[in-house]
Parts: structure tokens; sequence; C-alpha cells
């Protein structure tokens, strides 16, 4: 692991070292490009975060936390940088969809994505996009998806950004990220280690966390190249190597250990005429984890896949108002595992997207989609959405969707308990957006209704192993409110962002809500900057949650609400138009609260962060 490290850091230096000979002057650029253009494209109707750079910046610790205190999303995490799953409108991990440059990136083994094996250091912005989209991004897409995409910008510039992070718990965060442009080339490059000991005591207790330290190594390289004017070749790669020892209980300790390593390499060739556009993708993603009961011994269990995708889409203008999009999309997985031997996969799927602008007041659009897979029947899907602008500053969004969810390779074939019997989980979504807009506040307001259909479930059989069945049936509605406000004095500058969101999920079987998803979560930054001194305070309040099926309430049975505060100040030591130099401290849990996610799995006490950011 320190030879790997060791030689990435030496080859991310010779890299920024070659580029700075090469430039006379340095450009700080703000254009963005998207790999994925469904979500510029095809996505009006829905409710669309952003986080850009202002805002990943703040974040100092990990992606879970990330968009814990910026967006909507509940998540459960098995104590600090544990295994992390998100809740997203009252759904599971598994019906969250990651789209990484615009391809599906969760697990085939168990559906989802580990939030904590994401670095938002190495990633130049994340999108949110709330409602059903397994139109446009398959199985998974039910409550919502979350964007990670890559910047390549074709202009004259060169920017190198290095962070280095120490904390409490022994934790170190160190980052190197470049990026370089040309008219006809551009590249960045960014590798990022993080090391914990992540030793936090257990509050009004005399426990502290242990067998809990984690250390991983990120890698991102992306290139772009012209071979015309009109095609543009891009080569974007991203690999993980993870080892994270899998801390125990307040009652049950653990020795057990988990090392996992992710690759994902993808080649995109894309072509842009005057009245049509072609991208062209094939990738290569690779999934791999080692799982150590007793992390002293040699013997361990491990899973792994390997997926080989190809994916064309051609977008094709036929009028100034009226656009239709053509997607072709090839999936082979192969996986081999000590619990389900050597399964195999294969999903082709058709899909086509209308787009119709009559006027700078309207946008409509109608989405179909048909998967063939090789192991079961996959229902025909659909969606609509709309973008209706009343007045200048208020307009209505309005979209309806059907969505699935495919069994995963552990739902089919784990051994003991896998049912190769499963059908893919089915949803029927609708959601009402309202945004009043103004150049210093912007107020959304989105309720949904969600209706689910043979959800798997894991029950034990009468065999006494615990298998997978299509049996529970349940509903999802709410209301989700979003409020941001900036305005600016002489030289300061005030920002306000806020969310908030009520949320029953049932099952309909019960009637009772299910498990680890909150009735109301909020959150809301307050930031500030005058001249070089800038700072910022998050809350976030989450309620309570029923740990049981049966909706008692007690210790053993729910988690209380909680309250947490973090608070951060910077200072620029050094500001020129070539060099930044930015000194930060930051205090999570600023009042020191005891709080779980997970039933008897306490998070941090209070800690600090302090940031050296270096700009140049």
């Amino acid at each position: 692991m320190k030879k790997t490290i060791g030689l990435l850091i030496a080859v991310c230096c010779s890299v920024v070292s070659f580029a700075q000979t090469q430039l006379d002057s340095v450009h700080y650029l703000d254009v963005i490009e998207l790999s994925d253009i469904k979500l510029k494209q095809n996505a009006a109707g829905f409710k669309v975060t952003v986080l850009n750079d202002s805002v990943l910046n703040k974040n100092t610790s990990n992606f879970t936390d990330l968009l814990r205190f910026n967006s909507n999303i509940y998540f459960k995490e098995n104590g600090y940088g544990m295994v992390s799953s998100p809740s997203f409108r009252g759904t599971n991990a598994s019906q969250t969809a990651v789209i990484w440059n615009g391809i599906n990136i969760n697990s085939q083994l168990n559906g989802q994505t580990d939030f904590n094996t994401i670095n938002t250091n190495n990633i130049n912005q994340v999108v949110i996009r709330n409602g059903g989209g397994s139109v446009q991004y398959g199985s998974g897409a039910i409550g919502g998806s979350v964007h990670l995409d890559n910047r390549l910008s074709f202009t004259k510039h060169l920017k190198n950004d290095v962070k280095l992070n120490y904390g409490s718990f022994e934790s170190k965060n160190i980052s190197l990220v470049t990026d370089y442009g040309q008219d006809e080339f551009a590249f960045n490059l960014g590798v990022n280690f993080i090391d914990s000991d992540n030793d936090y005591k257990y509050l009004d207790s005399d426990k502290i966390n242990e067998n809990g330290a984690f250390n991983n190594l990120s890698l991102n390289v992306n290139l772009g190249y012209f071979i015309s004017e009109k095609d543009v070749i891009k080569l974007y790669h991203q690999s993980f190597i993870g080892e994270r020892e899998f801390s125990g209980t307040t009652a049950t300790p653990s020795k057990s250990k988990y090392e996992d390593e992710n690759s994902r390499s993808m080649l995109e060739w894309v072509s842009t005429h005057q009245n049509y556009k072609s991208n062209f993708k094939v990738a290569c993603l690779k999934e791999y984890f080692e799982f150590y009961q007793n992390k002293n011994s040699e013997f361990f269990t491990f899973g792994q896949v390997n997926t080989f995708l190809a994916k064309h889409n051609f977008n094709y203008k036929l009028s100034k108002q009226l656009s239709v999009t053509s997607i072709l999309d090839y999936n082979l997985f192969k996986g081999e595992g000590s619990s389900f031997g050597n399964p195999e996969r294969s999903i082709f799927s058709a899909t086509g997207l209308l787009q119709y602008n009559p006027s700078t007041n309207l946008n409509l659009g109608f989405n179909v989609r048909q998967d063939v897979t090789s192991d079961f029947t996959s229902p025909l899907l659909f969606s609509m959405d709309a973008l209706i602008g009343i007045t200048e500053n208020y307009k209505i969004k309005i979209n309806a969707s059907k969505n699935y969810r495919v069994p995963t390779f552990n739902d089919l074939f784990w051994q003991p308990g896998g049912n190769l019997d499963l059908v893919p989980e089915l949803s029927y979504q609708f959601d009402l957006g309202h945004v009043l807009d103004f150049n210093w506040l912007k107020l959304q307001l989105n309720t949904y209704y969600i209706k689910s259909q043979d959800l798997i479930q894991w029950k034990p059989n009468i065999s006494g192993f615990w298998s997978p069945q299509n049996i529970a049936e349940a509903h999802s509605y709410g209301a989700e409110v979003g409020l941001t406000i900036s305005k600016k004095v002489n030289n300061h500058q005030f920002r306000l962002s806020s969310n908030y969101s009520y949320t029953v999920s049932e099952n309909l079987e019960t009637n009772k809500q299910l498990i680890y998803v909150p009735f109301h979560k909020a959150n809301a930054t307050l930031a500030y900057s005058f001249k070089r001194f800038s700072a910022h305070y998050q809350q976030l309040f989450n309620g309570d949650v029923f740990t049981t099926s049966d909706n008692l309430k007690g210790p053993f049975y729910s988690l209380q609400s909680y309250n947490v505060a973090n608070l951060g100040v910077n200072y620029k030591v050094l500001q020129h138009s070539n060099h930044e130099l930015e000194l930060g401290l930051k205090v999570n849990n600023l009042f020191n609260k005891l709080y779980q996610n997970v039933a008897f799995r306490p998070m941090p006490n209070r800690n600090f962060n302090i940031q050296l950011h270096y700009k140049f």
C-alpha cells in the first residue's frame, strides 16, 4: 500500500512539474462540461440540485457528510467511516442510483453504492436528481440519483490544488489535483489519501470506537483530445483502494476487516454537428472485496464483478423546438465469489427520449425504455415531465414515471438462501414542484407520491436460512422544501441554504413506517465572507426513526431525534492572481452531542480538523 501511494504521488508531482513548464500564464475557469447529456437536456421537470466547488470545499470529512448536511437524503452509517447507505424519499440504498459521468455504478452484488468509498476532492461537481430515473439510468433509480461529474475545459489554463488535512483521532487527508488545458487537449488528475485511527470516544460511557481504523487511496485521471473540429475523444479513469476495520456495536466488539478495490475506465467519443450529436461510450468496471472475520487470520471470503459496457446516445434536432434521442445500451456482468459461485448477466436496453420546447415558458419531455435481460423479464418503463413558466420568477415542475430494480447477484445466488424466482421491483410515482426564483432568493417546494410493489425483502425460510422474497408493497409520500438566500453588502457576503423534508414511507401490509426513515429531516448552512475571511455554520436535525418493523418506541426499538452542528472558519493567508493559500479550521459536532443513525453505533464526539489549501 505504501509503495503504491509513493508511486502515485511521484507521478502526480511529475505531471504538475511538466505542465508548469508549458504555460506562461494561469487562467481560472468556470466552464463546466457534463459527460451526462441527459441530466442537462432531459430533466426540466425534475428537482435538480447542484453542489458546486464552494460547497465541496466546505466539506473536509467525507461524501456522506457532504450530502447529509446539504441535501434531503438520510444516511445510515455503521459508525463513522464505515458502510454508508442512503435513504432517498423513504426508499432504501439499493433504490438510489449513483451515476459516474453518465453511467450507473451501483454494485451488482448488493445493488447499492457505499458513499464512504467516494472521494469528493477528485470530483468537480455533484448533482442530486430527485425522483424516478430508471428510464435514463436503469435499475435502482427509484428514489433518486446522485451524479458525479468530471470537468474537462479546452481553454489554455493550468490549475493546481493541494489540500493537507489533519484532525482528531489521528486523521490525515492529503489531496492533489491538477487541471490543464489547451484548445485541442485537456486533462485533469487527482490523487487523494485518507488515514484515520478513528478511535473516537463514546459519549456518556468509558468506551471508545475500537477496531474502527481505516485508510484509502483514490486516483482520478481524465483526458480529452479534439481529433477534428467536431469530434472529441475523452478517457475517464477512477481507482479506489481501501482497508477498513469494521467497528462493532456498544454491546458486541468486533475484530473484522474489509478490503476493497474498485476501478472504472471509460472511453467516450463525442461528435457534434449542426442538427445532431452522437455520443459513444465503452467502459470496463471492476469491484472486488475481501472480508476477514478476524483481521489477524489469513482466512477471508471474497466477491468480485467485472462489468463491460457499450452505450450510444444519438440526439437529433428536428426543429428548434423539437428533439429526439435514442440510447442503445449493452451491459455484461461476470461475477465470482465465495458465497454465490460464478453468475453472469447480460442486459440490452433501448431508450427513446422526446423533448419539446414550444416556448421559453414550456418544456415537455416523454421517455420510454425496454430492457432485454438474460435471467428475467424486464418491464416497459416510461417517464413524462414538464416545466411550465407561470411568470418570470415562478415555475412549476411536474413529472411522473414507472421505475424498477432488478434482483442483485446476492439476491439470486447467495448460498445459502438465494432465490432464483425473484422478479424486479416496480415503482410508480408522481412529483409536483414549485420554484420561486429571484436574483437573491430561491424557494423550492416539492410534493410526491411513490407506490412500490414486489419489494425484495430478506426473511427466514422454513430451513432457517435467510432468503429474499417478493412479498412487500409500500408507498411513500411527503414534501421537500429548499431555500437559498444570497446577499452582498459592500464587501460582506451572506448566504443561507437550507432543506427540510417530511417523509411517510409505509409497508402497506402493516401500515407501519419503514425502518430507518425519519418523518422529519432538516439542515441549514449559514456562510459569511469578508475580504480574506470566511466562516460557515451547519446545523442538522434528524427526527426519530424506528429500528424494528413493528414501530415500537424505546431504546431497543427506535432512535431518538438529534441535532448536530459544525462550525468552520477560513483565512486566506496569501492571495494573488497566481497563488492562493488558505488556512481553515473546522469543528464537527460543535456541542458534543451523543447521537446514532444506526442502533448501538454511536457517532463521533466533538472533533477538529485543520486544513491547509494551496492553489497555484
